[in-house]
């Protein structure tokens, strides 16, 4: 990769610094795509001896690359989502990676055919994380920025992502906990 590549292509995803998500933080400010990728991506590395058999960087890769294409579409939460905004993702994140050398573009393309497949336990920790990771971050924020449906979504985001493995169970139902105790102040 050339100096200017690098450059340019960093240029290209700064967005990600600046698009917003849906959550806010639990400050003032509304949660960024990039804040929510480097949380991400240190959940695996605090993991790395409770998931001996797991390519830890290879799930931390996946973390920091998984919301690339929203550098371009900005992000649309999961309960907005459609099908089409899928596919409009997907192609910018194509667009995106043309501008990288093939060996690295060839290298982001099989981790996101991995990603997409969810098949390796790599791909099953770092989409478990991530779901998981906007429920912390829920948490964390005042539930004054909840919709009503939230308070559902909560409980349920992320389940079906962690039934294969014994400690990912026990961590939803930690934040489960977390969750309905903050309904619970909410409501007096």
């Amino acid at each position: 990769m050339t100096q200017r590549e690098f450059i340019d292509f960093l240029g290209l995803v700064s967005t990600m610094k600046t698009n917003l998500r849906h959550n806010w933080t639990d400050g003032e400010r509304r949660e960024s795509v990039a804040d929510h990728s480097w949380r991400l991506a240190l959940m695996p590395l605090l993991l790395e001896s409770d998931f001996p058999d797991t390519d830890i960087n290879r799930v931390i890769r996946m973390c920091l690359i998984h919301d690339l294409g929203e550098a371009v579409t900005g992000d649309i939460p999961c309960f907005k989502k459609t099908d089409s905004d899928e596919d409009n993702e997907k192609a910018a994140l194509g667009s995106l990676l043309k501008n990288l050398p093939d060996d690295i573009r060839r290298s982001f393309e099989e981790l996101y055919a991995e990603m997409y497949e969810m098949k390796t336990k790599e791909a099953k920790l770092y989409k478990a994380l991530d779901n998981l990771e906007a429920v912390i971050s829920h948490n964390e924020a005042d539930i004054s920025s909840w919709e009503e449906h939230e308070y559902s979504l909560q409980l349920n985001y992320g389940a079906d992502k962690v039934g294969w493995n014994g400690w990912l169970k026990e961590l939803k139902a930690e934040i489960d906990r977390d969750t309905l105790k903050k309904i619970s102040a909410a409501r007096g």
